[in-house]
């Protein structure tokens, strides 16, 4: 990996504040991925005149220019490896393809040549966008904060300078600087990227933030209770890091196969020469048999045993919406035997909408007259709900009236002015006496409201709580309306299942043989909520990030292999440490896009079991090549040790077993194929 990727800023003077670099590494600038290009260009030029007959100084000098650019780096790297007396595979297929040209062969290695260089260079691209990611994710932490002095003065100060117990400012909009505990003033905070959860949620004095989160309309104070470098983003970044590396040892028996194949075919060969040659045989006989040997145990019908059928299944999965990022990812898709599945944005859509739209009797209100008051309402307003509610009165076509004298109280609700009516909106809890809500948690989905209104006029044969009740045990946050101080309907607001879940659940259940297990951020009642809605028993609810990674990690090591599927950053530490990790593309952060091994573009959660299916199907491929390769390796190898192989028909066995295991992984390509996804 080049060394630009370790650094995080650019130089700067000394005494100015760094210049962070561009986030997203361009592929043009690593040097395995220029390497490639020239590589595979070189290649594709020479392809014509080889074929065509041409002159073979030219298709020789071009195939000449894809051996070297190609092959210098993984053969100068195999022969340090050398050096410390280790034999790697790539300086062996460096030297098979070397050997191949020597016989004539030219075009074949070539071919390996290419091969090799375009893994490397894709295996590059995928490590730096994943360093990007990882980088970026400090952007969240605001590089200043407001920090109060024992004076009431204000300063501001480089965030990371902040220490345990000092008392920082977080005004509207602004993101808050560090973890801590709010100590003054009452806001809404968008805390999605740590926990997951869908709405705003409602702080105050004694409520724990997180750096990195979103302050809303409100001011706060708020005491610092961890250093910088140990805040929940910074954590997420080290976790992040700390599991991408945990996979490199799962390589380590390919590794080793790798070495011991390597050895034994070097071994082997110079058997084939020096052998024949101690007992008379002519130099060229004896280093015509050793070439062909070389070829005929090449393993390049080994290697297209395994590539093509998975490079396949990554077609297909593409083209159905899924991708897979690699290989090695979509075999990982098929050994995975649990699902661990996040909640908002996965299970559900993530966006609050609005479901129902129930005026009370007597009112003179109807549904559409009821929507459009209190849309006219919470027109002005920023809040996810708010937005709820304006959004369904638009689709209904409705139009909306100006609103006067709006006041948003942070944390507690909205009062508006329309068509010279008060018209109030917020939680039952604060609007309308004798419900059930004596106190909104800090993590309900609830939205107070205004204070004043705890004493609004409700009359016994128009009372609201009924329906209150009917919605928030059918899973919707309500929200009352209230006309001049009384009662006149209440709006229901949930964040929509995805239609294809509860199916997608049972599918994942049958091909893992247990059911999925939820691991959210969000409160437990609304996790509970959904689980049940689809068929999940086991609910972990209320987790930090770590928390995910720390269940993921519990269950690895009893031996089972996680699939988890999720989108949020909160979520990206969990998708890294799983053995295979799934985002949802449409809603999901970049960092949980670029750390998950596949993504499903398309957001359809149905795709999820599809593509775990094909995994599966692509193993059973594998294991057909395989066979077919190691009998024609075993046959042709008896034939050259114990008779006279020809090098003509040798090349040809060799070529053809190559054609055969490509031709059969191939049959993945077609789309009948792609397993019939679930569907609710």
């Amino acid at each position: 990996m080049s060394s630009s990727l370790d650094q995080r800023t650019a130089p700067a003077p000394e005494g100015s504040r760094p210049t962070p670099l561009p986030r997203r590494t361009r592929a043009y600038a690593l040097p395995e991925v220029r390497w490639a290009l020239a590589a595979l260009g070189l290649f594709l030029l020479a392809l014509p005149p080889y074929l065509l007959g041409g002159p073979a100084w030219l298709w020789g000098a071009l195939f000449a220019g894809a051996y070297a650019t190609g092959g210098w780096e993984p053969g100068w790297e195999g022969l340090k490896a050398l050096r410390e007396r280790t034999l790697d595979v790539d300086l062996l297929m460096v030297v098979a393809a070397l050997g191949a040209a020597a016989l004539g062969q030219v075009l074949d290695g070539a071919l390996l040549i290419v091969i090799f260089a375009t893994s490397g260079a894709l295996e590059a691209v995928a490590t730096a966008r994943t360093a990007d990611s990882v980088r970026g994710l400090l952007d969240l932490a605001p590089a200043t904060a407001t920090r109060l002095l024992a004076d009431g003065a204000e300063e501001t100060v480089d965030a990371g300078l902040l220490a345990v117990g000092d008392t920082v400012l977080v005004r509207p909009g602004e993101r808050i600087g560090a973890d801590g505990e709010v100590v003054g003033g009452a806001s809404e905070v968008d805390q999605a990227t740590i926990t997951g959860e869908p709405l705003p949620v409602a702080k105050e004095t004694g409520d724990e933030v997180f750096a990195g989160t979103v302050n809303g309309t409100g001011a706060l104070r708020v005491r610092v209770g961890r250093e910088p470098s140990d805040s929940v983003i910074a954590r997420i970044v080290r976790m992040v890091e700390e599991a991408s590396r945990t996979k490199a040892p799962t390589q380590l028996f390919i590794e080793k196969v790798e070495q011991r194949y390597s050895v034994s075919m070097v071994l082997a060969t110079l058997a084939v020469f020096a052998v024949p040659l101690a007992f008379g045989d002519d130099l060229t006989s004896a280093l015509l048999r050793a070439m062909t040997f070389m070829i005929v145990a090449s393993p390049c019908a080994v290697v297209l045993s395994t590539m093509p059928p998975l490079l396949s299944a990554i077609a297909n999965a593409g083209r159905h919406g899924v991708l897979a990022k690699s290989a090695v990812v979509m075999e990982r898709l098929g050994q995975v035997d649990a699902v661990a599945l996040d909640k908002t944005g996965t299970l559900t859509e993530g966006t609050p909408r609005l479901t129902d739209v129930r005026p009370l009797p007597g009112t003179g209100l109807d549904a559409d007259a009821l929507l459009r008051l209190a849309a006219s309402a919470e027109h002005p307003s920023e809040h996810p709900l708010a937005r709820a509610v304006v959004d369904a009165a638009r689709e209904r076509g409705l139009a909306l009236a100006p609103a006067d004298a709006f006041a948003a109280t942070p944390g507690r609700g909205v009062t508006a002015t329309v068509e010279g009516r008060r018209i109030e909106l917020g939680s039952p809890a604060r609007l309308l006496p004798d419900t059930h809500h004596a106190r909104v948690h800090p993590h309900s989905d609830t939205r107070p409201a205004h204070p004043e209104a705890d004493h609004a006029r409700v009359h016994p044969e128009n009372d609201p709580a009924p329906l209150v009740r009917e919605l928030e045990e059918a899973g919707s946050t309500a929200v009352a309306v209230l006309r001049d101080g009384e009662p006149v309907g209440v709006l229901g607001v949930a964040d929509r299942l995805r239609p294809d879940a509860a199916a997608t659940v049972a599918a994942l259940t049958r091909l893992t043989g247990r059911a999925p297990v939820l691991l959210t951020g969000d409160n437990e009642r609304a996790a509970r909520r959904v689980a049940g809605r689809v068929g999940i028993t086991d609910v972990r609810a209320g987790l930090l990030p770590e928390e995910k990674v720390a269940a993921v990690r519990a269950w690895e090591a009893e031996g089972r292999r996680v699939l988890v599927v999720g989108d949020g950053v909160n979520d990206a530490p969990a998708l890294a440490a799983a053995h295979c990790g799934v985002a949802m593309g449409r809603a999901g952060s970049d960092l949980a896009l670029e750390t998950a091994d596949a993504v499903v573009v398309r957001d359809e959660l149905a795709a999820v079991p599809a593509v775990v299916a094909l995994s599966r199907a692509a193993h059973r491929l594998v294991v057909q090549n395989l066979v077919i390769a190691g009998a024609f390796i075993a046959v042709l190898v008896a034939w050259d040790l114990f008779g006279t192989l020809p090098l003509p028909l040798g090349v040809a066995g060799h070529e053809g077993s190559t054609v055969l295991v490509g031709l059969n992984g191939l049959r993945l390509l077609r789309s009948t194929a792609w397993p019939r996804p679930a569907r609710g």
